[in-house]
């Protein structure tokens, strides 16, 4: 127990604490691995000689649970946990799900919806002055007016409706550090306005040295041309070395302040985060529970890098980790390897070396480690950068040093690779020993949709690209002597993607012969540029409009459409088929998703959506909709 940090004042007493210099309040259960932001932010503070101590999963019904370990002297640290609260509680289709990993036992219901905000108005209701700090994923995306898909509409910076004083934004160890230095320091929290990485509230802009000044709330609350803009001045302002500080009104309420991005973590300052006394293991109060199912997926992984310049329009990392990647030295990787294998649960497989994307180990290209990355230039979007260094010899020498670790039987790589990055690096090493030795029979990779016009909108490669990728993965793995293949996640309903797109998937995964078991719903979820088309219907940096699919009948078309061999999912499907103008796939050759209706009912062809459409169009309104097992089935 001495080696967990306090969780109640017995623990305090033990260590003979009779105050705390923090108080982490986090959504998730409490599990001290370098997996979880609570464990990495409150190690390392703890490693800088502050007293620190954990209240996880408080019930927001009653205010004495976030008392438990009294007053801090320095301040309160606020977190959603791993996973967005709203994420994790609803699908896409906004209903409930039925397990929540981070909780003992996978539990639902230990944490509350809007968990910042409910946590640290809690904390407000008693302690009047005490610092409060949001960090987390939940706070980090919303730390400017953002669209909130659950209300359908733009809510305030999460600083406004928290009642908090700062929020440290992005993976926060550089921040969270000189936040702590100045609070020690006598430093009065309101006139802590100059920490990198930070986000705070102030009446007027006399703090602030030349920002740019957003689009008020006010406008972007009304007019989504304004919000559109707010955002494309917001996605352009991520990297530590270029962003400007940047400014949004509140009118009588005042301002809210984000400053820049703090800088990357080092490799030493990254394996010194990496090198701090994690216990690995959730808290024993868990044990009676069953313990904590998230721990099990990564207890025995290993993580390699942050950051992704990726740029996906639907992924968040560009407003959190950032897009210069950031890693690990092998000597950090190997020693936390070295440990795992002496866990008496090792069974000799380390699951995955990665993280956002496995194979980036560096920089896209030197320039970004002194002037950022370029403000409007993707680096393998839509093709890979001529300035782009593609090399894997880093990784395929890290990953062969871990296979020689003793009790080592195997190293998969789950975390995903990026096949237009596989694609650019000359030497097919990595694709070869990849092929070999981390794949168990199946390689999942993203290429998300097989429509070229859908693709621009996500971000990703032509689907060319990934075409030619399947044949080098096919080649490597006949050439190890194996029977593997190329498992594809493919995404529905994301902005762009027309009925007749979404056939032209189904008609993908036919010639594919096999049906997906889930099908991944494009999913809303604050500050990203997918979410920004969503709402606005305009791609923010280019000012094009963008047709989005909205209604929820639409997108369970489009979901249908894919698992088409479902015998529940046959009206949606005709119905998608009607309005893309594709009644040609309804019969009886091999090229056909359906059968036509039996004989005395009503015929298939010709038949009119009840919707009315143009082909490759639909436009919704309100009329009654088909309500099947299909529409009712939880979706992941």
């Amino acid at each position: 127990m001495s080696q967990f940090l306090p969780v109640n004042q017995k623990d305090m007493e033990e260590r003979g604490w009779d105050q705390l210099d923090f108080v982490y309040v986090t959504g998730d259960a409490y599990v001290d691995h370098s997996s979880f932001g609570s464990a990495i932010i409150s190690r390392l503070l703890e490693s800088r000689g502050y007293k620190v101590g954990i209240i996880p999963q408080p019930d927001w019904r009653k205010k004495e649970s976030v008392t438990v370990l009294g007053e801090p002297r320095l301040g309160f640290l606020v977190s959603a946990g791993n996973m967005d609260s709203m994420v994790n509680h609803y699908t896409v289709a906004r209903k409930h799900r039925q397990k929540d990993s981070y909780s003992p036992g996978g539990k639902m219901g230990l944490r509350p919806d809007r968990a910042v905000i409910v946590y640290s108005n809690l904390i407000r209701q008693t302690y009047k002055k005490t610092p409060i700090i949001l960090g987390g994923i939940e706070a980090s995306l919303r730390r400017m007016a953002h669209y909130d898909y659950w209300e359908n509409k733009v809510k305030h910076s999460i600083l406004m409706d928290s009642g908090a004083d700062l929020i440290s934004y992005g993976m926060g160890e550089h921040s969270i550090i000189e936040i702590a230095e100045a609070l020690d320091s006598g430093i009065p929290v309101e006139e802590i306005t100059y920490v990198a990485g930070t986000v705070y509230k102030c009446k007027d802009l006399s703090r602030t040295y030349q920002p740019v000044v957003l689009p008020s709330f006010e406008e972007v609350k009304e007019d989504k041309m304004a919000y559109a803009r707010s955002f494309a001045i917001q996605y352009q302002n991520t990297d530590p070395f270029t962003a400007a500080t940047m400014a949004e009104s509140y009118g009588n309420k005042g301002y809210v302040i984000q400053n820049p991005p703090a800088l990357p973590l080092t490799q030493d300052e990254m394996d010194d985060v990496y090198d701090l006394p994690y216990t690995g293991q959730y808290h024993p109060m868990y044990e009676k529970d069953g313990g904590i199912p998230a721990l099990e997926e990564i207890k025995f992984s290993l993580t390699s890098n942050r950051g992704c310049f990726g740029s996906c329009s639907f992924c968040a990392l560009t407003f959190h980790q950032g897009r210069i990647l950031q890693t690990r030295s092998h000597e950090s990787i190997l020693k936390e390897a070295f440990h795992m294998t002496q866990d008496k649960d090792f069974k000799g497989y380390i699951h995955d070396v990665g993280g956002p994307t496995a194979d980036f180990r560096q920089p896209s290209c030197q320039k970004q480690l002194t002037k950022g990355v370029c403000k409007n230039r993707h680096c393998l979007f839509p093709t890979p950068c001529k300035n782009l260094t593609a090399d894997h010899k880093d990784y395929v020498s890290l990953l062969r040093k871990l296979r020689a670790v003793p009790k080592v039987k195997k190293v998969f790589v789950r975390s995903g690779v990026r096949f237009d990055y596989v694609l650019a690096d000359p030497d097919k090493t990595f694709l070869n020993e990849l092929a070999r030795y981390h794949v168990s029979g199946q390689l999942r990779v993203a290429p998300e949709h097989v429509s070229d016009q859908v693709l621009k909108y996500m971000g990703k490669p032509s689907h060319e690209v990934y075409q030619k990728f399947l044949k080098e993965f096919d080649k490597a793995t006949k050439s190890a002597g194996l029977q593997q293949f190329a498992v594809p996640y493919f995404m529905s309903s994301h902005p762009g993607c027309t009925m007749k797109e979404a056939v032209k998937l189904a008609e993908y995964v036919r010639d594919l012969g096999f049906t997906p078991e889930q099908v991944q719903d494009f999913y809303p979820t604050p500050s990203t540029l997918s979410t920004c088309m969503y709402y606005t219907g305009i791609h923010p940096l280019t000012g094009e409009k963008v047709y989005v699919p909205k209604n929820a009948h639409e997108k369970s078309i489009q979901r249908a459409l894919m698992q088409y061999k479902n015998p529940a999912n046959r009206e949606l499907v005709l119905e998608g088929l009607k309005i893309a103008g594709r009644m040609d796939l309804v019969g009886y050759g091999e090229k056909c998703l359906i059968r036509p209706i039996r004989e005395g009912h009503e015929k298939a062809s010709g038949e009119k959506s009840r919707f009315g459409h143009q082909q490759g169009h639909v436009s919704f309104g309100r009329k009654k909709t088909i309500r099947n097992n299909h529409t009712r089935k939880k979706q992941k």
